[in-house]
């Protein structure tokens, strides 16, 4: 077992991430002795591993409470929140109750920020069952739902107990998925750590193929990044905002086809691939550390080009961004591979860019490149 700490004083928490985690009663032992448990799941995770996580806090746990939510992004709305709400008045939950995300990235969300916000506050762990998950949304504190005029609009950091993240769990993912996932771990490379972007080139093959160490060892190097950038800028006041590199554009993307039509990690490889050509654009970036990304990605069989829309409605979407001022949507560049700032652009250079395809540029998913960085 491999542990990361996020450092943030009093409130640091652990990543714990191994293989068998979720079966290991030793794990489980120092967050669930004597509580209650709220299982916050959905309907494709909790019949594959509740019952196992429910066997290992027997005899700890003094009850536990199963909450299962629809499963899909497009779920991710106030109506399922309140589902969270009832289940946890019906069964009389107090504010020592912990709750337990159980799940991917929406399941997570969903489950933090109920936890943020029932009886003003109640401890909660995550344990992240996708790669998407277990290399992003599950660290950081991060919580909320979507508003039919943004994604994640309406939210709080409110940061867990731990997180556990049983690696094993990666053997039911649907390839989709674990694309999807791949995304975010390219990404932290592409934004924070050309090092770690290097190694990811040498390792997609295997990391592809579920290698437990090689895949063990991608899912720590992302959560190391995500930690030493959540310890420095909590709240996003700053340097957090690098973190979400090609995200003004997968934003825009997954709200303007629907969410649930597009997986968010593929969202944010067509971003990211936009994000590095406007870096190219603007001078920041070379045109060889852009189709490395590019390549990456397609290797990964994540689509590298964005779907059609009408530049207004483009702009329309990313003024909705959170990273936008006064209504100006502002993007994560690259002065360099891990080399990530903020900037905005102007109408004519973004029009520009969504006018013009990539020549070579592969927008089938599950379809990979011969190799990575050819």
């Amino acid at each position: 077992m491999t542990t990361v700490t996020v450092d943030l004083g009093s409130r640091s928490y652990p990543i714990e991430i191994g293989p068998g985690l979720l079966d290991d009663s030793s794990c489980w032992e120092p967050y669930a002795q004597g509580r209650t448990l709220a299982v916050v799941t959905n309907s494709t995770v909790g019949p594959l591993y509740a019952r196992r996580l429910c066997k290992s806090v027997a005899g700890l746990a003094a009850r536990v409470v199963m909450v299962e939510l629809p499963d899909g992004e497009e779920y991710k709305t106030s109506a399922t929140l309140n589902r969270v709400y009832d289940a946890l008045l019906e069964a009389r939950c107090d504010r020592q109750t912990l709750i337990v995300a159980l799940g991917g990235g929406v399941v997570g969300d969903i489950a933090g920020f109920a936890a943020a916000t029932y009886q003003r506050g109640v401890p909660f762990i995550q344990v992240p069952t996708t790669l998407l998950a277990q290399v992003d949304s599950s660290v950081g504190g991060k919580t909320g739902i979507n508003h039919p005029r943004g994604k994640n609009m309406i939210g709080a950091f409110y940061q867990p107990e731990a997180v556990l993240i049983d690696t094993a769990t990666l053997g039911t993912l649907p390839d989709r998925e674990f694309s999807a996932g791949l995304a975010e771990v390219i990404k932290h490379g592409a934004a924070c750590d050309a090092g770690y972007f290097a190694w990811l080139e040498n390792e997609l093959p295997a990391v592809l193929a579920r290698h437990p160490a090689t895949l063990a060892e991608a899912i720590a190097g992302s959560c190391r990044i995500k930690a030493r950038v959540v310890a420095a800028d909590e709240r996003e006041a700053g340097l957090r905002a690098v973190l979400n590199f090609g995200h003004t554009f997968g934003h825009a993307i997954e709200n303007g086809l629907g969410y649930g039509t597009w997986l968010h990690g593929e969202a944010v490889a067509a971003g990211m691939v936009l994000a590095a050509r406007l870096s190219v654009d603007m001078g920041s970036l070379e045109p060889r550390e852009a189709r490395r990304i590019r390549d990456a990605l397609a290797y990964a069989r994540l689509p590298v080009t964005a779907p059609v829309f009408e530049f207004a409605r483009w702009m329309d979407l990313m003024e909705l961004d959170k990273k936008a001022s006064a209504g100006t949507p502002r993007f994560v560049l690259l002065r360099g591979l891990g080399a990530a700032y903020i900037a905005g652009a102007s109408e004519e250079r973004l029009a520009a860019l969504l006018a013009t395809g990539e020549e070579g540029a592969r927008t089938d998913p599950l379809q990979p490149l011969a190799g990575p960085n050819p």
